[in-house]
This record gives structure tokens, sequence and C-alpha cells, in this order.
């Protein structure tokens, strides 16, 4: 049954209230903080809003169902997640079908806050994530050659950000709009305590029209339904979403898991392994997508791929069944993953660790596997076979369920002494084969500081690093040196200028370092660092010899023949490794 539209303010007041809610099945709230500003300022535009997909849920059926709040304070790792309602029972409920996020966006734009990491930081840094509110710029102008078509200027500001910003802008903080019960002496009370007078009238213009879209418009239009069947109801939710692109297959095969568990809540169960998983070492990004095909390959499920088909009601009997164990093996296979060295920023393919969880799984591996001298060759084999696969391009690109089904049956075949050598010809009949080409291994050793696969190949040649605390990809000749004024002044002649600066960030200028050594090590030149390190010439030696350093020299002139020395030495190592 369509229903005309209501208000946005009184939608929101249904949000606070719990009148309006999210079924279990629903996803998470996925949207950017770009994709909120282009909804607010289409809703300010007048442009349609869309037609939302609601459930009515019966008092008497209430108490059977799990729901979820929406999110208000978004914070990217601490407060992703719609908070849990729980049963709800004896109450007359609405469930969201379709348009949770743009009811998520406007709930967090009006009443609340968001949190999102900023770029070059840890995940476990306190201050990688900046609280923003919601603001309008209510003297913007667009200009005439603007290209988004945006006519009005909303930002996510920080305090920060708003107490460093010039005069140019007014600022208005969109959530006081929900405050303003009697627009008139309430905007201008506003407005007269921050603007001078010949720019009052063009703010109130701008900021009355907000209270008009917030508060008096009724733009928000919703069908509804009654069924009180929730198979129904799953099959229209598929019906509606499937056909777009912005809700994933992973999304819709996560429901279809929510719908069928017995003795677990899906949702809250793989959301909390998500996060237990992304906390581990220094930080990953795990998403859900790989929990579930987890639970599909650790189950001996079909053929691991997302199919509608792998997630019948017998299939998510034993996925549920089984997932004390497998919460298990992906834990053990992450804290595993972590101890070599590896974190979000270095881990460039997430499925390359569903063998080895697998394998973990089957072993019925503890803890002790991590540190035990019993399973040492066994983990250097896993860290070498996961550090090839992730330095051969395009092995966990397409065929990927062709390829992990193929080894979940080596590793149930011939993983009982162990993780299976076998599994090299298993990738080579497979077309994924884990041999290097001369022309790769050039490639290799020509990979630059900014590749994220620096790290692995590094940490392949040089195995004796402790990668289980802090540690650094860092420059032996150190970057600053490498500035054109400074080279000019060191003497390097002007023509080599620009084959410096290129070869700073190669392979061969690179070292893994413990977070001590490098603190220690900052700007100073290899030849002063090492010399002060390692005062005994032996002790020196050897550890140049270890991290095929060469001869050092002590000035920056001789840095390229240091560099193609150190290369070829490079080169060779990986050829003896990898080829």
């Amino acid at each position: 049954m369509y229903q005309t539209g209501q208000t946005i303010k009184k939608t929101l007041d249904e949000i606070h209230c719990h009148d309006l809610v999210l079924p279990a099945i629903q996803r998470e709230f996925v949207w950017r903080p770009e994709q909120i500003g282009r909804l607010f300022d289409s809703l300010m535009q007048g442009y349609p809003f869309g037609t939302f997909l609601y459930w009515r849920v019966a008092a008497e059926n209430s108490g059977k169902f799990e729901f979820y709040d929406f999110v208000r304070d978004y914070h990217e790792r601490d407060n992703p997640h719609c908070p849990r309602l729980g049963r709800l029972p004896n109450q007359k409920l609405t469930a969201v079908l379709d348009g949770q996020q743009r009811l998520t966006a406007l709930n967090i734009r009006l009443r609340g806050s968001m949190a999102w990491k900023l770029p070059r930081l840890w995940w476990n840094n306190p201050n990688a994530f900046p609280k923003r509110q919601l603001y309008l710029d209510l003297l913007w102008q667009p200009h005439e050659d603007n290209d988004d078509a945006s006519t009005y200027r909303f930002e996510f500001l920080t305090e920060k950000q708003l107490e460093d910003a010039d005069d140019a802008p007014c600022w208005f903080p969109v959530p006081e709009i929900l405050q303003m019960k009697n627009a008139g002496p309430a905007m201008t009370k506003w407005l007269n305590s921050r603007l001078p007078q010949e720019q009052v009238d063009q703010a109130h213009e701008t900021l009355w029209h907000l209270f008009q879209v917030i508060r008096e418009r009724k733009s928000v239009a919703y069908y509804e339904i009654d069924s009180q069947d929730l198979h129904t109801v799953l099959q229209i939710f598929i019906r509606m979403n499937s056909g777009g692109t912005v809700l994933s297959y992973s999304d819709l095969l996560l429901s279809i898991a929510v719908a069928q568990w017995q003795k677990h809540d899906a949702r809250e169960e793989i959301h909390g392994l998500v996060d237990q998983l992304n906390s581990i070492g220094t930080g990953f990004s795990f998403s859900k997508d790989l929990v579930l095909k987890a639970g599909l390959m650790l189950s001996d499920i079909g053929s691991v791929g997302f199919k509608v088909d792998n997630f019948n009601r017998a299939n998510m009997d034993i996925f549920e069944s089984k997932w004390g164990g497998i919460k298990q093996a992906l834990t053990l296979t992450v804290e595993l993953v972590a101890d070599f060295g590896f974190n979000g920023q270095t881990l460039t393919a997430h499925n390359a660790i569903l063998p080895i969880a697998y394998y973990l799984y089957k072993s019925e591996h503890k803890s002790a596997f991590r540190t035990s001298g019993t399973f040492k060759d066994d983990r250097n084999f896993i860290r070498e076979w996961l550090i090839r696969s992730l330095l051969k391009r395009g092995i966990w690109g397409s065929g990927l369920d062709t390829l992990l089904t193929n080894l979940r049956r080596t590793i149930s075949k011939h993983g009982g002494d162990g993780y299976p050598k076998r599994i090299y010809e298993t990738m080579r009949r497979t077309g994924k084969s884990l041999a290097f080409e001369d022309e790769e291994l050039e490639q290799l050793a020509d990979m630059r500081y900014q590749d994220r696969l620096a790290f692995a190949l590094l940490s392949l040649l040089f195995p004796f690093v402790d990668l289980r605390h802090q540690f650094h990809v860092d420059h032996i000749f150190p970057q600053a040196r490498f500035t054109r004024t400074k080279l000019n002044g060191a003497g390097v002649p002007a023509e080599k200028l620009e084959d410096f600066i290129l070869h700073k960030d190669r392979l061969a200028n690179l070292q893994l370092l413990q977070g001590a050594e490098n603190i220690e090590k900052r700007t100073r030149m290899p030849s002063e660092w090492l010399s002060e390190q390692y005062p005994n010439a032996t002790d020196r030696q050897e550890y140049q010899r270890n991290h095929l350093l060469g001869d050092i020299p002590d000035s920056i002139i001789e840095f390229e023949a240091f560099h193609d020395a150190r290369r070829a030495l490079l080169k060779e190592s990986i050829g003896e490794l990898l080829g």
C-alpha cells in the first residue's frame, strides 16, 4: 500500500522513539560522507527523494524477530554497526526494508556525527578518527563552472576545522535546525549574533529553506507491507535489492544466513568476528565477505562461491554448527599472519589466508601453533607460500572460487602431516603457478617504496628480522637527503639528479628496521649510523652481509654505485628464493 509523504523531522522522531527500526536482515551503513552531501544538496534543490519500503510488524509478532537501531554517531573503527535492539515484544513496529542508507544519512547528519580514518595513519592511532559534524555554509554561492552541480555547500567539519575557518563562510550546524521550533525569531537571533546586517538576508534565505526542507516539506513517501511471514518478507527484500548495484551480493547472502541460523544471531556473530579480526596486531581491514567465504570453505560447502544455492537451509545449518571452530581457526590464522608482520596495508589479498585457515581448522591447531618449536618448519612453509602467492600478480583475482575449491581438496587429502607441499602443484594445474620468470624477477628487484608489496618482498629476503614487534620499511640513504637543493649542495652532478631521486625509493635503498633502530637512524647517513650501532668492525660487516648492503659509501655522491651493486645482490637473492 502506498502512503503519501511525511516530513524528515517526523521520520527522525520515529527513529528516535524506535517506532521505525531495522530488521536483522538489513546490512550495515555503508555510505561515504560525499554521498551524504549529495543527498542533502538534492533535497535542498527539491529533487525526488525516492520511495521507501516499510514492513508493518504486528505487536503480537514483534517479539519473534531481532531488530536494530539506526546508526547516529558513526565511527569507522569504534562504532560502525547498527546498535542492537534485540526483541521488542508487544510493540507495534515499522521495519525499513528499503531506504536504510538514506534514513541513516539523515539521522547522522541531523542528529549525530561522523568519524572516518584520516589517510596515512594507523587504525590503532586514537587521533586517526576525528569527530565531525555537518555544517551548511549559508553564504556560499556556486560558481558558474561548478562541475558537480551542487547548489549548496555542506561539509563535515571537526571543531578545529571550524575554529581555523576564515570569515568567508557562515557555517551553520545543521542539527540545530531540529531545535528551531519557531523559525523566525530563532533564525534571526542566530544570524544577528554572527553576521553583519548586509549579509543577514542572504543567509536567512538559505537557512529558511533548510527549515522548510527538514520540518515542513512532506518528502518521505513509502510503500508498506503487512505480511507477518519472515520468509515472505525476505523474498521481497531480496527482490527489491538484488536488481541494484549498491547492495552487494554478500549483503543479500548474509541476510539469508541471518534468517536461517537457529541458535546464534548471525549478524552479531559475523560482525563481531570481523571487528575482532581487525583489531589483531596493528590492525587489518577484513569485511564480512571474508567471513562468509571462510564459512563456505571451512564447512566444506559446495564450491565456496557466493551463490544463493550455497546458502540454503541445509548448508546454513552446517555453517552454524561449525561456527565455533571457524571463529577459532580464523582468529588463529590472522594472529599468525600478524606474527609474519602483515597488517591491513600490507596484506594485499584477504582471500589468501583462507587456505591457511582451512588447514588450521582441519588440523585442529590451537594457539601453540604460533610459538611451539614443533611447528616451526610448518610455519615457515606457510609464510613462504603466502608471500609467494601475494608477490605473484593475478593469483587471487579471477578464478578465485575454482582455486579455493581445489586448494581445499588438496589440503583435506594431503594436510595430515603439515601444510601440504602439493599445494604448489595444485596451483600450477589450476593455472596459478607460483614460479617466477626472469622478467618478473627484474620487476621485483625494482619495486618501489610506495608499493604495498614492498614489505612482503623484504620480509622474504630478510626472514631473521623480528616482525612480531614494531618495525618499519625504511630508506638506507634517508629520503630527506634527496631534495635537489641538498643533492646539489653535496656535489651531485646536475645530469644525475633525476636518477638519484628516482632510485631513492627503489628496493635497493630499502631495509627492514626495528622501531627503536628506525628512531635512532632517522635522517643520518648509513655509514655514520652503522659505525655507531656496531663499533666492532666484525659485527658491522656481519650486519652488512646479512642485509645485503655491500660496501656503504660515506658520501651520497656514490649513491648510484651503491644502488646498482645492491640491486644486483637483491636480484640474485630473489632469483634463488623465487626463480
